[in-house]
């Protein structure tokens, strides 16, 4: 069973002077993985950006997804700052989720 957050639960990051940077609703978690490092899913409330912890991807993972490539016209790299993450098809409800959030004003 998926554990799935009300969808109106936020939570506010703040920087040191206190300020409120970003809004950042939860949005549900993978319950197979124990109490720490669980697959979860965000969304950002201000940019609709969708957040996701996942686990990182392995050598032969970055290899498959490089052989795949990434489209006609693009870079076939992965840059610095950015990551394959790989998420539990068990998710896929969550993430579902998070883009409809994600496109709700």
């Amino acid at each position: 069973m998926l554990i799935l957050a009300p969808i109106t639960t936020r939570h506010h990051a703040s920087n040191v002077t206190g300020a409120v940077v970003m809004a950042v609703r939860f949005l549900g978690i993978d319950p197979e993985t124990g109490k720490e490092g669980s697959p979860t899913v965000w969304v950002d409330d201000e940019s609709r950006d969708i957040l996701i912890q996942g686990w990182d991807a392995d050598r032969e993972l970055v290899a498959a997804v490089l052989d795949a490539g990434h489209g006609e016209h693009h870079a076939n790299t992965i840059p610095e700052g950015e990551s394959v993450v790989r998420i539990p098809a068990r998710l896929v409800p969550v993430l579902r989720r998070a883009c409809d959030a994600a496109e709700r004003p």
